[in-house]
């Protein structure tokens, strides 16, 4: 069973994985440890990761990205309007959620946003397969922790479209946060004070920093505050607006006219950034952006700063909201830990530094922490792993009300209640008390609409209570109902019940020290009411998760599209093949296999190949995988008794080289058995010239005279 975490980012996700006593960052197939977060569609297949970014600048209208921004988004939500400056494929409403309208297999198609992520998360857990040579199931995705209910549940459903089991949906700098304290051997004990650490993730698109505090064998989120449209783009847009004007300017061209020249200039500011994150200045330079026109400019590091100062303005407010959440001061403040690739901006590390008043920490990897932190989370999940004990306890977002009709026998019933208050911690539990003669509903909310991101429905879901009457003296039944946060930060009733008051005995608590130890009475004992459990409660559930249905069609839909794909990578690979092996033969039939075929066999084959090839870059453009096989074969059937002859030839020789080592092997056994007969026959002639000398005989000695008395 495999252990996967991913990074699921706007702009790439990297994919780490528990194996060899730790963790490690996988490579996909071109080797990258980040792969881009990109869905293309074509004419044939369709692209996913590092194919849809090969084929992005030529396949604008088809590509689509920022995939993790447009879950369980409305196509009105005013934010879908900021993602259209940075998704070139046109983005529409496709029941109900934004999706995507593409061209794929020459036909003009729709994909809901779930639709699209689930078709990148089967990218995602195919590249993990292949490293990992095994089937991947169970992983633990990270999400922003601005994501809402609807959020949450839109990723959960796509992941479940693509055949993975999510064991939790975690916060990006909570996942960081565990990758932190878990390979840490000197945290403080339970008794001393708790280390504070601030995570600072500024990525592609969104900035959140999180104050947590540390334990042995704990971490605890003490706030979270974010902004949502500050990151690596919004720098990048920023620039190429400049350059956008220079160009326009100094050669006659409007990039905004033109949307391939306008990526290519995003793509070509998102390196110039980069490299001016390490030096004074640097070029950009783009060949033939649009109208045969080269462009070229020059940006200093000062000057991009002066750029982008209505951003680095608000570096500061997610700072301060976090620490006044966390009623802590800056002082308070032990370490501060960078993440996130726009962290590597001077501007930025200089503003943060100066808040917080104290030197930064890069003691985690940038790129790859939440990826870490994921698959840390994914192995203390995970039954097949052992992992340090760890408990984390993260916080919620935003709080959430339930609401309810008004009892007409209790009319000063309150209908309104906050059960889950912001920075309550998650996983949480809470259990609600209703008194109701017959069903009833509810309704969960967030409390605060105002608070979230764009313009989402404050709305969670309607849960209907069933089974509900009156008890058997005419008076209300008891409804307990459990309402749970779990892992993921999603709401549901988990389930319900009903009890009754009954009088039950028990024993009452006696003063220890006043007690006679040889006093054999029996304790005292009291009535008292509790409330005993009699019975379940049905809830029916009506939330943002797509029902059943709708999942297996996309799960039908994905599975077809897959399937589709791997027919087209066989094709090519077997059109690939029958283009080599006619490189191949052409190559060496008047050289390698010139000897092994008459001219008439040799100007056969040519005429094949020749012919083969023609056909290959005409009408067999587009041919299927059996014909492809098929004209393999039959130019195997012509060059194979040519190949054999050859192929004899060279096992004959190989068996000649055989026998003369073999008989060299021969050679040199029998010369040393000989030397070694040689060694023992001298051995021997030795000795027995050794027995023919003088013999030493005993001697007698007489005592001294000393000795004689």
């Amino acid at each position: 069973m495999s252990v996967v975490g991913v990074d699921f980012g706007c702009l790439n996700t990297v994919i780490a994985v528990a194996r060899n006593r730790g963790v490690d960052v996988i490579t996909n197939e071109v080797s990258n440890r980040a792969t881009p977060s990109l869905v293309g569609f074509g004419p044939k297949s369709r692209y996913l990761g590092e194919a849809a970014k090969t084929q992005e600048i030529s396949n604008l209208k088809n590509t689509v990205g920022s995939l993790k921004r447009l879950a369980g988004r409305s196509a009105n939500d005013p934010e879908i309007d900021i993602e259209r400056q940075y998704v070139t494929a046109p983005l529409v409403d496709v029941n109900g959620q934004v999706g995507a309208k593409v061209t794929y297999l020459g036909e003009t198609q729709y994909f809901s946003s779930t639709a699209l992520i689930a078709m990148y998360l089967t990218k995602i857990k195919d590249t993990a397969s292949k490293e990992l040579k095994l089937p991947v199931s169970d992983i633990v995705i990270s999400v922003p922790s601005w994501f809402t209910d609807a959020q949450r549940r839109a990723i959960l459903d796509a992941s479940e479209v693509a055949g993975l089991k999510t064991l939790r949906l975690m916060n990006d700098t909570t996942a960081a946060a565990l990758g932190y304290g878990i390979t840490k051997v000197d945290l403080p004990t339970a008794d001393e004070k708790p280390r504070r650490v601030a995570f600072v993730d500024i990525g592609y698109s969104n900035y959140t920093v999180s104050i947590v505090s540390f334990r042995k064998g704990e971490l605890t989120v003490l706030s979270t505050a974010y902004d949502r449209h500050f990151g690596g783009r919004d720098f990048d847009k920023a620039i190429a607006e400049h350059f956008a004007k220079e160009f326009k300017e100094k050669f006659k061209i409007d990039v905004h006219t033109n949307p391939k020249a306008y990526t290519r200039l995003m793509t070509g500011v998102e390196k110039l950034k980069k490299v001016l994150s390490a030096n004074a200045q640097a070029p950009l330079n783009i060949e033939s952006i649009m109208n045969d026109v080269d462009v070229r400019g020059m940006l200093k590091r000062d000057e991009m700063e002066e750029l982008v100062r209505p951003l680095l303005d608000r570096v500061t407010v997610p700072l301060q909201q976090a620490l006044e959440d966390a009623g802590l001061k800056t002082s308070e403040i032990d370490f501060i830990e960078l993440i996130g690739g726009c962290t590597r901006v001077p501007a930025l590390k200089e503003r943060i530094s100066a808040f917080f008043g104290k030197p930064l920490s890069f003691t985690l990897n940038q790129d790859e922490a939440v990826a870490r932190g994921c698959a840390f989370a994914c192995a203390i999940l995970s039954p097949v792993f052992r992992v340090r004990d760890f408990a984390v306890h993260d916080i919620v977002t935003y709080p959430i009300e339930f609401t309810w009709e008004q009892s007409q026998e209790i009319p000063d019933e309150d209908t309104t209640l906050t059960v889950f208050n912001k920075n309550n911690t998650v996983p949480s539990t809470k259990i609600l008390t209703f008194y109701r003669k017959e069903p009833f509903d509810l309704e969960a909310r967030y409390a605060e609409p105002d608070k979230l991101p764009g313009k989402f429905t404050p709305w969670i879901g309607r849960f209907s209570v069933k089974g509900v009457k009156p008890d058997p003296k005419n008076d209300f039944m008891i409804c307990k109902l459990k309402a749970r946060l779990n892992l993921h930060g999603v709401l549901n009733i988990e389930s319900g019940y009903y009890v009754e008051e009954q009088e039950v005995e028990e024993p009452i608590p006696e003063d220890k020290d006043s007690k006679d130890e040889n006093d054999k009475s029996p304790p005292k004992m009291r009535k008292v009411k509790k409330q005993v459990k009699k019975g379940d409660l049905t809830i029916v559930s009506g939330t943002h998760a797509a029902d059943q249905k709708t999942k297996d069609a996309l799960t039908e839909r994905e599975t077809q599209m897959a399937v589709e794909d791997k027919l087209v990578a066989d094709t090519e690979d077997r059109k690939n093949a029958l283009e080599e092996y006619i490189y191949e033969l052409r190559g060496k039939i008047d050289d390698v296999y010139s000897e092994f075929a008459s001219e008439d066999e040799k100007n056969k084959l040519k005429n094949m190949l020749e012919a083969t090839e023609n056909w290959l870059y005409d009408e067999g453009e587009d041919a299927t995988k059996a014909v492809y096989i098929a004209k393999f074969d039959e130019i195997r059937f012509v060059a194979g008794p040519i190949i054999q002859r050859y192929l004899d030839k060279q096992e004959a020789a190989r068996q000649v080289e055989r026998a003369a080592k073999e008989a060299a092997e021969a050679e040199r056994r029998a010369r040393e058995e000989a030397d070694k007969k040689a060694d023992g026959d001298k051995k021997d002639t030795d000795m027995k010239d050794a027995g023919d000398g003088d013999v030493l005989q005993p001697e007698i000695e007489e005592p001294d005279s000393e000795m004689k008395d």
